[in-house]
């Protein structure tokens, strides 16, 4: 038995007015990390045991820095999705789930900040 309204079936929208985007933004960051792991291992397994100076000129390539920040926001946009996914299951006293929802958008700004800015400065600085 379904309990959506007529408009709701149309636009597939649930009980919270979301649908299905949360579940397909996660799907879509898992779906690109995949390509943007692959080459980051295979940068680590190129350049291991490499001279510093060589690791930083190879991290200044514009493609690879570009790469580079691709993957920070993806994993940092699919670390934040996936957090509030755990809070919203596990969490039921509402004042908590509200404090952590918030923490957790904290906490993926600091890091994702905090991992562009380093990975920035070391692209500008080779």
């Amino acid at each position: 038995m379904d309990m959506r309204t007529p408009l709701g079936k149309v636009r597939g929208l649930g009980s919270a007015k979301s649908g299905t985007e949360h579940f397909w933004k996660v799907r879509t960051t898992s779906i690109a990390l995949v390509p943007l792991l692959l080459f980051y291992v295979g940068f680590l397994i190129m350049y291991a045991g490499k001279p510093y100076a060589e690791v930083v000129s190879a991290l200044s390539n514009p493609f690879i820095a570009t790469i580079n920040a691709l993957t920070i926001i993806a994993s940092i946009v699919h670390m934040k999705l996936g957090m509030e996914e755990i809070i919203q299951d596990y969490i039921h006293t509402e004042g908590t789930k509200f404090a952590l929802l918030i923490l957790n958008s904290f906490f993926s700004l600091l890091a994702g900040g905090l991992c562009l800015f380093a990975a920035l400065k070391i692209a500008f600085a080779g």
